[in-house]
Order: structure tokens, then C-alpha cells, then sequence
């Protein structure tokens, strides 16, 4: 689930503290590392829960509406498509989901307010009108009203950025990337599965997470021939002005085109180029670009890399 985009990232935002730091220790940098897509993935698990507890407070809703001292017909016959919702309830009853949140609590108390906002808001919707119209709502009809509801109200919901920021440090880059993997994760549930619904790994395979520790580890352990190589070619600037940020970039992708024959250099190139454009200055996606074109020319003509 945490894909390499995401491991960039995370490596980028390692070894820029690891510059910060007075100790350096590279078991606490891969510590720290591992650590924080724990925390990624953390979050995919926090995103399914909202979805239930949403589904908790509506159920919470109806029950204390019954047992009024004098409840109305639409009190003792409301809608229940919400609550018998197939995906939910399989989610719900999901074995990993509930083996996750026991071995790892977290729970949405904190932020009632925000989750019944947003109950509210999903109960006046056109895409709540449609559904709750449908007479018996097939297994499909379910999962594909949550993911219409997802992506409409939680989806890029910058209150729901905010507060998540305030909720883990962590979960600052990663909002946008794992509410794709929810939608991702919605879309693939099948009823057959039943509570043995597979959910998304922590890594897609065990070569993702060596791909992590070894780029955090060439990285740090070439500094001096990675920046030699930056140096060489930023003859029309001053090397020591140059953005803390881009040189960390840069060394990163160096390590990267260098040591993973696997990857294409165009693809490494976009990526860091992409993540200096977001985590930089304005111009530092056409400044890492330019700088590191010309390495990976010189890195060519000396054999030093035979990839394309």
C-alpha cells in the first residue's frame, strides 16, 4: 500500500533531519523511518474507521429518536439503508481490520463534532437521496454509495487535512495518497470474501521495504561522492547557497539512479523533480532537473550507469 512515492518522501524528510541532528545514528534514521510509514499506514486504518463511526453515530441517532417518550412514525420507521450498509457491515465484521485496531487502538472520540458534521451533511446529499430511494440495495449499490460519499465529503475535505495535521505529524504529505488507497480498498470488496476480506498491505512486497532501508542507506553512507557530483555541475551558482531542500533532492535521487537498476532514470527523474516542485522553492523542479541531467550524463559516459 505504501507505494515508492510515498517512500521518497518519507526518505527525503529522514535524511533532512538526519543533517538537523547533532547524533548520528543510522539504526535510529532507519528507526525513524520505519516509524513513520507505520504511521502511513496507520492512517489508511483511521480513514476505514471514520466510515464506521460515521455509520455508529447515524445507528446512535436512530436508537435515541425511538425511544422517545413520544417517538413520531418517521422516529420508529426510519431509514435504515445506512445502517444495513453490506460494505459497512462486512468492514465491521473485516478480521484484519478489527486484528489492526486491537493491536493498534485509535479511535475518532476527539473529533465527534467533525464526524457529525460531516453525518449531516452526507444525510441532506443528492448521493444520500439516491441510494435511500433504492428498494433493496444490492451488495454493489452499498459499496458504491460509500465510495461516491467518500470521495465527495472525505476525500480532499481540507478541515479533515487540518485536522489530521493537528492529529499526527506524519499524516502531513500523506492525506491525498491513502484516501486513494481507501477508494482503491471500497472498489475491491467483494461479499464472497466475507470478514476474510484482504485489506491493503503495509508494503506491496518485502522488495519495497528493502528498497526503502537501502536507498535511506546509500543516501547517507555516499554523501560526499553524491555532492561532489552535485557541486560539479552547479558551476553558474554558489553551491553553498543552494537550497538545503534541492541538495537533499538531489542526493536522494543520485542515490536512487544510481543504485537501483530496476527504476528507469526517467522515472526517478520525474518523481524527485515532482517532489521538489511540492516540498521546495517555485523553481527548484527546473534547477533539480537541470542538475540532475547533466550528472546522469556524466554518469553514462563513464559507465557508471547502463540504464535507459
Amino acid at each position: 500500500m505504501i507505494n515508492r512515492n510515498l517512500i521518497r518522501t518519507r526518505v527525503i524528510q529522514i535524511v533532512y533531519s538526519w543533517y538537523q541532528n547533532t547524533n548520528k545514528d543510522l539504526r535510529n534514521a532507519e528507526n525513524e523511518l520505519m516509524f513513520g510509514m507505520q504511521k502511513s499506514y496507520d492512517l489508511y486504518y483511521y480513514m476505514l474507521l471514520l466510515m464506521v463511526e460515521i455509520t455508529n453515530m447515524y445507528e446512535s441517532r436512530v436508537e435515541a429518536k425511538r425511544n422517545r417518550l413520544l417517538p413520531s412514525q418517521e422516529d420508529l420507521n426510519p431509514i435504515m439503508c445506512l445502517i444495513d450498509n453490506k460494505f459497512i457491515r462486512q468492514l465491521k465484521s473485516n478480521v484484519q481490520f478489527n486484528k489492526y485496531l486491537t493491536e493498534r487502538p485509535m479511535i475518532w472520540d476527539d473529533n465527534e463534532a467533525f464526524v457529525r458534521n460531516l453525518l449531516d451533511a452526507i444525510l441532506v446529499s443528492d448521493t444520500y437521496k439516491e441510494y435511500s430511494e433504492i428498494a433493496v440495495p444490492t451488495c454493489e449499490d452499498d459499496r458504491e454509495f460509500w465510495r461516491k460519499t467518500f470521495k465527495q465529503f472525505i476525500y480532499l475535505n481540507e478541515e479533515l487535512d487540518d485536522l489530521l495535521e493537528d492529529e499526527c505529524i506524519y499524516w502531513n504529505d500523506d492525506v491525498e495518497i491513502i484516501q486513494g488507497f481507501v477508494l482503491k480498498t471500497i472498489k475491491k470488496f467483494s461479499s464472497v470474501a466475507g470478514n476474510e476480506q484482504q485489506l491493503l498491505p503495509m508494503f506491496k512486497d518485502e522488495e519495497d521495504k528493502r528498497y526503502a532501508l537501502k536507498l535511506l542507506h546509500e543516501t547517507i553512507l555516499n554523501e560526499k561522492e553524491y555532492r561532489a557530483l552535485i557541486e560539479k555541475h552547479t558551476d553558474k551558482w554558489d553551491f553553498d547557497r543552494i537550497s538545503f531542500m534541492d541538495l537533499i533532492i538531489m542526493q536522494v535521487a543520485l542515490a536512487e539512479i544510481i543504485t537501483f537498476d530496476s527504476i528507469p532514470i526517467s522515472v526517478s527523474l520525474n518523481e524527485y523533480i515532482e517532489i521538489a516542485k511540492s516540498y521546495s522553492t517555485p523553481k527548484s523542479g527546473l534547477f533539480v532537473n537541470g542538475i540532475l541531467d547533466a550528472a546522469v550524463t556524466d554518469l553514462k559516459k563513464e559507465n557508471r550507469i547502463f540504464k535507459t
